[in-house]
């Protein structure tokens, strides 16, 4: 195993400070895991995470899981480790939390490094594996504590404190995304079994009109409240209103009423004519009585 930060100082640095300090430097990995460690720092602590996480892997990899790919964001703030395609941050490293990074000699492609937990404050230990980077990656990360240390030292100290507020906001930012995340797929679950109970209750909740009764001759009874005017014609409008019935005497074109014989006075009619009158005049009243 190799220290990042033992390096020479009469070596330069494979980037310019304003790109660790301002921006930061990708890079594609494989991730093996992380797995807790007891000791902060120590190659053969290292080394054991490494030969632990490697043993997992086979096993995995027997049962045709893949090791997945990851993106690395190194800056004088941290190590972020990201999904490449959806760049959904799995896991920010604060850099004043990391307090050992090493490559291994004897395998080039892997890298490690250890991190104190924020949530748990115990010590995990990263394990990668980049077939071409993996001594790139362990310098640049140790070219990001060198930038760091100065800009401490340059600021007495405040630089720290801000990095970690910035650090804690941004850690709140991720959580609150995940949860914004959570809301949206249960309101989709929710909107989605509504629509379903809608669609499985609408025939049975369905009212359908009611038609009126009819009579043994298939017939609408009459009834005197009912109103002709709702019921619509075959062309769709409605019949003109039915004239309400008088009491008034009604005349004739000439003014005069309508004869009525009964009504009529006896002395109008012959003696025979009359009598005959009166005969009728007298059974009608007996109908009438006996009904």
């Amino acid at each position: 195993m190799n220290r990042a930060f033992s390096r020479k100082k009469d070596k330069t640095w494979m980037h310019t400070p304003e790109a660790l300090s301002k921006h930061y430097i990708p890079y594609n990995a494989k991730f093996l895991g992380s797995t807790e460690v007891e000791q902060p720092k120590g190659t053969e602590v290292v080394r054991d995470a490494v030969r632990k996480l490697k043993f997992a892997r086979h096993i995995k990899k027997s049962e045709g899981q893949k090791i997945p790919k990851v993106e690395l964001q190194i800056s004088i703030y941290g190590v972020k480790i990201l999904e490449p395609k959806t760049k959904e941050v799995q896991h920010n490293c604060q850099l004043h939390r990391i307090s050992f990074c090493a490559d291994d000699k004897t395998d080039k492609r892997i890298f490690t490094f250890i991190c104190k937990d924020s949530e748990s404050n115990k010590h995990l230990c990263y394990v990668f594996d980049s077939e071409k980077c993996a001594e790139e990656i362990t310098l640049t990360i140790g070219q990001a504590f060198n930038l760091a240390y100065r800009k401490f030292l340059e600021s007495g100290g405040k630089d720290v404190e801000t990095r970690k507020q910035i650090a804690g906001l941004q850690k709140r930012i991720q959580d609150l995304e995940t949860e914004n995340t959570e809301l949206k797929n249960k309101v989709q679950d929710l909107e989605n079994q509504l629509r379903i109970t809608q669609v499985s209750t609408s025939p049975a909740g369905s009212v359908s009109p009611k038609s009126p009764s009819t009579d043994i001759f298939d017939m609408i009874p009459f009834s005197p409240t009912s109103h002709q005017s709702s019921v619509p014609t075959p062309n769709g409008t409605q019949p003109p209103p039915v004239p309400s019935r008088s009491t008034e005497i009604k005349r004739d074109l000439f003014g005069a009423e309508p004869f009525d014989p009964f009504n009529c006075g006896a002395g109008d009619f012959p003696p025979d004519i009359q009598s005959k009158l009166d005969e009728m005049q007298r059974q009608r009243w007996r109908g009438s009585k006996w009904d």
